[in-house]
């Protein structure tokens, strides 16, 4: 199936490629001045790998927030908090349920009041704005808990 799709594609590649015409003008570098650091690196986020003739395991070959994941679980640390919203009321308007957040935007699941009272519904919930279960009518408001102007980089 791979094989057939890489067949199909490759006419297009070529002829997208004879379309191209090498370019004649000059390169340069965008910036020539050392990058200043402050503070700590940050962590690195790649395994080692497995020495040669062997199998690696989890830790070893896991990269990105899989390894941050990993690493987490070793020290005991939930890095990703997935416990679950309070269910024990309903949300209003005057007093939403509050969902912590890190970031300017975070994907929440409602079952209801009381909880699995209906299936799950997800909705995105936004920095500033309240967000409103369509099936039992819960409202939800996000509390933002990171930097002031990290969410500037969202568009």
């Amino acid at each position: 199936m791979f094989k057939t799709a890489v067949r199909a594609a490759r006419p297009a590649a070529l002829a997208g490629r004879a379309l191209t015409k090498p370019s004649t003008s000059t390169l340069r570098a965008f910036s020539t001045s050392v990058r200043v650091q402050s503070g700590p690196p940050p962590p690195q986020l790649y395994g080692e790998g497995a020495k040669p003739g062997t199998v690696p395991t989890d830790i070893e070959q896991a990269t990105g927030l899989e390894r941050l994941q990993l690493l987490g679980e070793l020290e005991g640390i939930n890095v990703f908090d997935d416990s679950p919203l309070d269910s024990s009321r309903i949300g209003t308007k005057a007093n939403p349920v509050l969902v912590p957040s890190f970031d300017v935007e975070r994907i929440i699941g409602c079952t209801g009041v009381p909880a699995d009272s209906h299936d799950i519904l997800w909705f995105n919930l936004k920095k500033d704005k309240l967000g409103r279960c369509t099936e039992c009518g819960s409202v939800y408001k996000l509390d933002f808990q990171g930097e002031e102007h990290h969410d500037e980089h969202h568009h």
